[in-house]
């Protein structure tokens, strides 16, 4: 193990940081009796305290038990964007004992069903937007279906620009096995003694990684604790005047952790988005004055790019980072020179609980992961032999420590391919290749299975995509390969114009661009633009379908 990276460790911080012996509902548990009056919850305008929150989640924890039959361990589905609902189900989830089954709310029915039937969970929370995906199960994959309207909780007025589907009334649904949101509290039922601890499974979030159906990751309270209280500890928030703008998704393990999870446990004020919507992200941050925000690069790349930005005082934020894709570099230096910020990169995978690594506080890189968090142990290694491998040399980062999931749910063949043992501990291979620096610090260089082989040369899109950020007519990138039937494969640019941009950008005149700024192998052969990029549920540009859009095409 190199210990290269504690050269810069924040001085503050301890190198390990020690778990209370509870469950993760300990933590609402203790923040609601320091503080219940507190606002827990902003939702646009209207204001959940903790107190609040604590007791409808216990109505709900009592609901689950006593009439859908939820025991201890069971497993339960969340199926929900972004709202006070999601926080509540979450937390009720874990009152009763059970397992948070997150389901992201773009999945259709056959993806639902594949998750519940796999968790064997019968019981799920749902957004009533989404519900009718989930109704077909009923009587099948499901037993009980509780569905939440997001307007229940506008309770206050606004001039914020609301999406359509959170303003929609509560609908009625006349179907067995369904129970409404406001059904559910109003029976107020007390849940039994809280029994869950540490070792319990607590959260079971699906990863789709390269191949297969999404498998999922076992956590435990003790691996979901250790990266909800690492966030703080790292940067060294003491108290719980902390305000947070929630709007990664609480269904994928970044948005859950940095922006649900971590703030419920110091106390801070959760700020809380469905969808992401520029100006009202910089409203928000100027009426509730948000001192932290977690957001992948894209969402940076979209508000630095609002003519509108000047208007809005931002000065609140004194923290702002996230992981996901590489910060480019011309980006993290608008942020800096317009609003003093720095994006502090950080690295993490479901199977991880999110980060592992998180750049130092007082020492951060660009485009870098950061180095391993507390307790970590990871290693850049050659993915056939397992050796570690000298810094600058890239390889499969292997990863040993706290937050390390137990295993994919009931599926031994891929934990047997997914876990080594070296030197007596138990690594999780992450796929994902990288280098360490003279330093010590990790940088993604790409994953194993997304290179580019051109004729010989070996091409990592994310380093490619990178560099294109730098253009300032590029407002986004995607690198992809297409067939060549004499290099084998070729780089492919999918790009997003910059609006209004004073340069014209076109194939030829990007091509020439890149020739002048990156080796002639890596220089894309052609280029395709586009309005938009798809995203993925947790903001991530999902350069896997535009792959398998082009296969299709060049087959």
């Amino acid at each position: 193990m190199s210990t290269r990276h504690l050269s810069s460790w924040p001085p503050a911080s301890p190198r390990e940081i020690a778990l209370p012996p509870t469950s993760l509902w300990s933590n609402l548990e203790a923040s609601a009796a320091r503080d219940p009056n507190r606002g827990c919850l902003v939702f646009y305008e209207s204001v959940l305290t903790y107190a609040q929150v604590e007791a409808e989640a216990e109505r709900l924890a009592g609901f689950l038990q006593h009439e859908c039959g939820v025991k201890r361990g069971d497993r339960v589905g969340l199926y929900m964007q972004n709202s006070p609902q999601f926080v509540l189900a979450f937390y009720a989830i874990l009152r009763a004992d059970a397992v948070v089954v997150p389901i992201n709310p773009m999945n259709l029915t056959g993806e639902i069903e594949h998750m519940l039937r796999d968790s064997e969970a019968n019981v799920m929370f749902a957004a009533q937007e989404v519900a009718a995906n989930a109704l077909p199960l009923l009587g099948s994959a499901l037993k009980h279906l509780i569905v939440a309207a997001y307007s229940d909780y506008l309770t206050a007025p606004t001039d914020l620009a609301i999406p359509d589907f959170v303003r929609a009334p509560r609908a009625s649904f006349d179907v067995p096995g369904v129970t409404l949101w406001s059904q559910a509290v109003a029976r107020d039922l007390a849940p039994t003694s809280h029994t869950a601890g540490p070792d319990d499974l607590a959260v079971l979030p699906y990863t789709s990684g390269t191949t297969g159906l999404p498998k999922g990751c076992m956590h435990p309270h003790r691996t979901v604790m250790h990266t909800t209280i690492a966030w703080s500890a790292w940067h060294e928030v003491v108290d719980g005047g902390e305000c947070i703008l929630a709007v990664l998704p609480f269904f994928h393990v970044t948005g859950m952790q940095n922006s649900m999870n971590g703030p419920i446990h110091q106390g801070a004020t959760i700020v809380i988005m469905p969808r992401w919507d520029r100006n009202v992200a910089a409203q928000l941050v100027e009426r509730f004055h948000v001192t932290g925000w977690t957001a992948v690069p894209t969402m940076v790349v979209d508000l630095l790019s609002s003519p509108d930005l000047e208007k809005y005082d931002l000065s609140s934020i004194r923290a702002m980072g996230g992981g996901g894709a590489a910060m480019p570099e011309a980006i993290a230096q608008k942020l800096k020179e317009l609003c003093g910020l720095t994006y502090l990169e950080g690295y993490g995978l479901s199977e991880t609980m999110a980060p592992s690594h998180i750049n130092p506080v007082q020492k951060p890189k660009k485009q870098c992961l950061g180095i391993p968090i507390f307790g970590v142990d990871s290693r850049v290694v050659d993915p056939q032999t397992l050796v570690e491998l000298p810094p600058n040399e890239v390889g499969e980062i292997i990863t040993h420590g706290p937050q390390v999931f137990l295993g994919y749910w009931n599926k031994p063949d891929a934990n047997a391919e997914c876990f080594v043992e070296i030197e007596g501990k138990r690594f999780f291979r992450t796929g994902d290749l990288g280098r360490t620096d003279e330093d010590g610090y990790f940088f993604l260089v790409d994953r194993l299975k997304r290179m580019i082989n051109a004729s010989g040369f070996k091409v990592w899109p994310a380093e490619v995509e990178t560099m294109l950020y730098a253009h300032p007519a590029v407002k986004e990138a995607a690198i992809i390969r297409t067939r060549d039937p004499r290099r084998g494969e070729s780089v492919k640019a999918v790009v997003v114009r910059k609006t209004g941009s004073p340069d014209a950008l076109d194939e030829t005149s990007l091509i020439a661009w890149c020739q002048t700024h990156m080796a002639a192998y890596k220089v894309p052969r052609s280029v395709e633009f586009v309005d938009s990029l798809p995203k993925t549920g947790s903001g991530k540009i999902f350069w896997r379908g535009l792959q398998e859009k082009e296969d299709q095409k060049t087959a």
